[in-house]
């Protein structure tokens, strides 16, 4: 069940990140448009799914959420920049740093609280 709501939290971060990127820009209102903006990332997190094996744990940091982060960065990049869409280097580094943020993020807080419910004896 964990690594369900691991996929969930992943795609919904993948989701999250193009929906603030698109608003900031005024873009908000095409779900056509927000659906381009989002496949390169979803593939790239599916990559990233897919190369770490993350259904087998996909609370770990290292190497699900780590690798999940490069994959769904790099991937999406790549796949922007074949199917004609930006990839500014200001846009490479914000992608990067929220990416990091919310996709090691969670892993993060899941690991704080599974050792803090553990140091309580639940």
């Amino acid at each position: 069940m964990r690594n369900v709501v691991g996929g969930v939290l992943d795609v919904a971060a993948v989701v999250v990140f193009v929906a603030i990127g698109r608003a900031s820009h005024d873009e908000a209102g095409s779900l056509t448009g927000f659906a381009a903006t989002a496949w390169p990332f979803l593939v790239g997190l599916a990559a990233g799914w897919a190369v770490t094996r993350a259904w087998r744990r996909a609370d770990a940091l290292v190497p699900a959420g780590v690798g999940i982060w490069v994959s769904t960065v790099a991937v999406g990049m790549v796949l922007r920049a074949v199917s004609g869409q930006g990839t500014a280097v200001a846009f490479v580094i914000v992608a990067t740093v929220f990416l990091g943020f919310v996709l090691l993020g969670w892993r993060l807080a899941a690991r704080f609280a599974g050792r803090r419910a553990a140091a309580q004896g639940g």
